[in-house]
């Protein structure tokens, strides 16, 4: 065991701790705490901070200051305008400020007209002036004759009273009739002449104030929530320049920093553009015009715009790009009902017509060409496509020779006022719907091959346009059912029967006016194959999600040069689209057009429809594409020769026709006559320069196909 070693506690003493309860005490003896026991409690001066600073941040405070800036804001800003205008008016000013706007806008024309004015105002003040030389002599002179003649009719004014009323003293009535209306205006003007000098300074004051409340000469921050200018400031070079140089491109900024004349020598003239402006601008050496592109929201808020407003193009020009920047607002702003609305009589025409389809952002109008153009319109659901995809096709309903078959697999009656006017409407979003529409888009495949092999033998052969519509097309390529001989009616293969019609119909179908309309939703590789897209002539979209959304849209050439669908805002830009065709009017070297298009609401559609229907004759419409009739040709050869021993060849396909006119239509030719007769070892013979068909022949090739058993040929 060690030794224990008790340490020293340095702690100090403290009172054995008491179990008994202390006397009451009475507050009247007790003393106040001490300091540092005291509650917290603010000091004076920091009571006053806290009180100032509530008062300072009060919006009432606030409130007040800007009332006070603002008006007397009012009477600077007026004090300074009335004198620019006094200025202005006295000397070249506002010309000299004209000519540099004008040179600056590369607007010589209006530069040297406005020169041309200054000159004359020149002129005439010189004139004013020579004049003001010679003013007293000629003013002592007016002076001189106004006494005179006064003094001369107010004698011969108290003459003619003086006779009148025979007293010699009334020759001196009218003078002292004057010199007492001289007195009394001098009593008035010294009675209002103190109070007049005392008021004036305020009335000059109040005159100030409210021609500078008239003009808002205040700060933005002072003024009015109401009447605070949220708006873009316009468009100068000096803005854009500045905007350009603040974009965070650092060869661009280094580039005008260094040009003599601030980089101004960089833009073309500032043109106005419908509701906007357009500037062409030429990057120096060592920037691209995709570093531009890329930062298009940046230089809309540089320019004071939101990125809707401000449009990237490139031109033909080498390193330029051409900005479009909208007023503020502008975009917003409705364009107006349709002129097939609006027109009552307004016809169309396939061929040399143009569908009145919208205004471009110039507010231009934008009308489209359709004659030999396959079409495909994309887009987010709910923005508009319908609308667009249905306006085109009202518009051409009105030239009368124009047939439609339409598929519209949303099925809520959007095409319904077709009805009477489509040889062929399916209305549906089922998969037995899509199978009608694909069974429609083969039949149409067949109706080309047709006019094909028509036109084959008669190249001066023509045809009623048909375009085939089909609405939401993403239901039919995404469609999963299987046809009997084992081929889906969807998907983006060579055994999708839907896919290989539309092909079939893009690679050879505007030959013949066969055409292919599609509108589809939120395009991707599967509900919008590649080659099926490629394939359109007109292409445009709506708002989309993403670039490459835009790319499958309008392909990569046009998104390069400044499309962007997926930059346009859902919802707020719904009907604005952006093409790219041929069919429509752009400026040189572009190659796309943003077109806001008009919408023809349900209504005024079915008003449209109705004028088309009265320039028909009694179209009956189908809801689906009725089956071909299987039937063996060389039977009804033997059927319709009869006992002739022959016929004429042409008298034979009449006889066809009539037998079977939906089976033995236009397609049946003498080639394809004689073609059937050859493939079972006959063929027709000619007889006295004519060609016909033996009846002998016929009932032999009969007999060798059943000897043979050789499947028997169907129409």
């Amino acid at each position: 065991m060690g030794t224990v070693h008790h340490l020293d506690d340095h702690r100090p003493e403290r009172p054995p701790i008491s179990l008994v309860k202390p006397p009451a005490l009475d507050p009247a003896t007790v003393d106040t705490a001490p300091e540092d026991e005291a509650p917290v409690r603010l000091s004076g001066g920091r009571r006053v901070v806290r009180g100032l600073r509530t008062v300072v941040t009060s919006e009432r405070t606030r409130a007040s200051v800007r009332a006070t800036a603002r008006h007397g804001a009012y009477v600077v800003g007026g004090a300074r305008i009335v004198t620019r205008r006094a200025w202005d008016s006295r000397s070249a000013a506002r010309y000299e400020r004209m000519i540099r706007a004008a040179e600056a806008a590369g607007n010589h024309e209006l530069a040297r007209e406005w020169e041309e004015r200054g000159r004359a105002f020149r002129a005439a003040r010189h004139q004013r002036r020579m004049e003001l030389l010679s003013a007293p002599q000629r003013l002592a002179k007016g002076a001189a004759a106004g006494v005179g003649v006064t003094g001369g009719g107010l004698l011969l004014l108290g003459i003619i009273l003086a006779v009148a009323n025979e007293n010699f003293a009334d020759i001196a009535t009218p003078t002292l009739a004057l010199v007492e209306l001289v007195r009394w205006i001098v009593v008035i003007v010294s009675v209002v002449w103190g109070p007049l000098v005392t008021l004036a300074p305020w009335l000059g004051l109040l005159a100030l104030w409210g021609v500078g409340r008239h003009q808002q000469a205040a700060p933005q921050w002072a003024l009015p929530t109401s009447q605070r200018d949220t708006g873009g400031a316009p468009i100068t070079p000096s803005i854009v320049v500045t905007a350009l140089r603040d974009l965070g491109v650092p060869a661009l900024r280094k580039a005008i920093k260094e040009m003599g004349d601030a980089g101004a020598a960089m833009l073309g003239p500032i043109r106005i553009a419908g509701c906007g402006v357009e500037v062409d601008v030429t990057l120096p050496s060592g920037v691209s015009t995709n570093e531009v592109q890329d930062r298009r929201r940046k230089l809309a808020e540089n320019l004071a715009r939101h990125e809707h407003e401000v449009f990237i193009t490139i031109p033909e020009a080498a390193r330029t790009v051409r900005l479009w920047i909208a007023d503020s607002g502008a975009l917003d702003e409705p364009i107006g009902p349709s002129p097939l609305v609006m027109d009552a009589t307004m016809t169309a025409h396939y061929k040399k017509g143009k569908a009145p389809w919208g205004r471009n952002l110039r507010g231009d109008a934008a009308e489209l060409s359709v004659y030999q153009r396959h079409l495909l319109i994309t887009g987010r659901s709910n923005q508009g496509k319908t609308a667009a995809l249905r306006s085109l096709a009202l518009w051409l309903a009105l030239d009368p020779t124009v047939q439609f078959w339409i598929a519209d697999l949303k099925g809520v009656g959007d095409w319904s006022m077709f009805d009477g006017i489509a040889d062929v409407l399916i209305e549906g979003p089922s998969d037995d719907h899509v199978i009608q529409a694909t069974e429609m888009v083969e039949a149409a495949v067949e109706e080309m091959n047709r006019r094909i092999e028509v036109r084959r033998n008669d190249p001066s052969a023509t045809f009623p346009p048909l375009p085939v519509i089909v609405d939401e097309a993403q239901v039919a390529f995404m469609c999963p059912v299987k046809s009997d001989d084992g081929r889906y009616y969807g998907g983006a293969k060579a055994t999708s029967r839907y896919f290989m019609a539309v092909r079939q119909i893009h690679n050879q179908g505007r030959a013949v006016d066969v055409l292919m309309w599609q509108g589809t939703q939120d395009p991707t590789d599967q509900n919008l194959p590649k080659l099926v897209r490629e394939g359109a002539h007109t292409r445009a979209s709506l708002v989309l999600g993403t670039e490459t959304q835009s790319r499958m849209a309008l392909g990569d050439k046009a998104v390069d040069d400044g499309a962007a669908p997926h930059m346009l805002r859902q919802g707020l830009d719904r009907g604005t689209l952006v093409v790219s065709s041929d069919g429509i009017e752009m400026p040189t070297g572009q190659s796309f057009l943003t077109v806001r298009t008009h919408f023809v609401d349900d209504d005024p559609a079915k008003e449209i429809a109705h004028r088309a229907k009265e320039l028909r004759h009694g179209v009956t419409t189908r809801n689906g594409i009725e089956q071909t009739e299987e039937r063996d040709a060389l039977t009804d050869i033997a059927t319709v020769i009869g006992d002739a021993p022959r016929l004429r060849t042409n008298e034979v396909l009449k006889r066809l026709h009539s037998l079977a006119p939906k089976v033995y239509g236009d397609q049946w030719t003498n080639d394809r006559l004689k073609s059937l007769l050859e493939d079972h070892g006959e063929e027709p013979k000619k007889s006295h320069g004519v060609m016909v068909i033996h009846r002998d022949h016929v009932l032999r090739a009969l007999a060798n196909r059943d000897t043979d058993g050789s499947a028997s040929a169907s129409a």
